[in-house]
């Protein structure tokens, strides 16, 4: 079983590395580091036989280390405090309205699309970061198990696509560039976010906390009524 897990954590960090490797020589939104290790890790494990249950393990051992690496985004939050003070007043409107833009586009355009109303009260907790997400559906009244799969698949798709689209809308500076991906794809977008550089990881780790307290506060009344 041990060689399993280790086998398990192995694959995963290579994928990863080389994820890095092919996102730099091929730029491409197949090749963003999230999306692409996350498919090379299914496709040799897959064949190697090893299961869901298998690998739980082994994502624990790596979801533990999610703690350090979170705390170790103070770091470049210290170093780049004064950029992110200067830009703190616009920076908190942007995120109240991102927040809000993404829950009640969501559930809107779920209603739209005629969806149960479980699956729009899941949906509509989507961009918080998945423990939070989790603990808040009984809240919505949302089902905990496809909460966390809207959870991962936005911060996938805000992952792959966020910075072009950033890019084409002409969104270069690093400070709303690191808050928009925080604020719509949390732990996903951070990481991308952390990938582009310094200060655009500082302010998608603020960003990532403060719109999971933001939905925190206003989806036990929004959600209810929009539904």
């Amino acid at each position: 079983m041990h060689g399993v897990v280790w086998f398990s954590v192995l694959v995963t960090v290579a994928a990863y590395a080389l994820s890095r490797v092919a996102a730099q020589r091929y730029p491409s939104v197949l090749t963003t580091p999230v999306f692409f290790s996350t498919a090379v890790t299914i496709l040799v494990l897959w064949p190697s036989g090893v299961r869901v249950s298998d690998y739980e393990p082994a994502k624990q051992l790596m979801v533990f280390l999610l703690g350090p690496a979170t705390v170790s985004l103070a770091v470049p939050l210290y170093k780049n405090r004064h950029a992110l003070l200067r830009n703190a007043l616009p920076a908190l409107a942007g995120l109240a309205v991102g927040s809000l833009a993404t829950l009640l586009s969501a559930v809107v355009v779920a209603r739209l699309l005629g969806l149960p109303e479980i699956i729009r009260a899941s949906i509509s907790i989507k961009s918080v970061t998945a423990p939070i997400a989790i603990e808040l559906a009984p809240i919505v009244e949302a089902n905990p198990t496809l909460t966390a799969a809207f959870v991962v698949a936005t911060g996938m798709i805000g992952a792959m696509i966020g910075p072009g689209l950033m890019s084409a809308a002409g969104v270069h500076d690093p400070v709303a560039r690191g808050l928009a991906l925080g604020t719509i794809s949390h732990g996903q977008g951070a990481a991308q976010a952390v990938v582009e550089g310094e200060v655009q990881g500082a302010a998608a780790g603020i960003a990532m906390g403060l719109a999971a307290v933001f939905t925190s506060l206003v989806a036990p009344i929004l959600v209810p009524m929009l539904r």
